[in-house]
């Protein structure tokens, strides 16, 4: 099976067309190289892919004949994502709830106020 239709078929991706897509990008990996969407998926695979700035890396187990539903996919993956890729991901979430976008203007009292309150908790 294609790599692009073996993500898709398991999940990882809503379509096959962004399937295509990240395998273009150089995204995803089948046993440390890029490949490209055409190439070809057996058992025993290792593949990595980086969706969302979370690196997935998965063992193919099997081969699905199509696309599965979500509770059969661990008959033909095996997810061994380290739980700091994850982790990694929610400081990201955190550091982004303290940024002002650019131009938004001068804090607002209640701004300053919340900024104050922050830097005080964290001496």
């Amino acid at each position: 099976m294609r790599i692009d239709k073996y993500l898709w078929a398991t999940r990882y991706f809503k379509t096959r067309n962004i399937a295509t897509n990240a395998c273009k990008k150089g995204q995803v990996k089948v046993n440390g190289q890029v490949v490209k969407p055409a190439r070809e998926v057996y058992a025993t695979d290792e593949i990595s892919l980086r969706k969302n700035q979370i690196d997935y890396k998965m063992v193919v187990l099997d081969i699905p004949e199509s696309r599965v539903g979500a509770k059969l996919v661990d008959i033909y993956r095996k997810d061994i994502t380290p739980k700091e890729a994850f982790e990694h991901n929610e400081l990201l979430q955190y550091s982004k709830d303290y940024y002002r976008k650019k131009g938004t203007g001068r804090p607002t009292k209640k701004d300053r106020r919340d900024i104050e309150d922050y830097i005080d908790e964290s001496e």
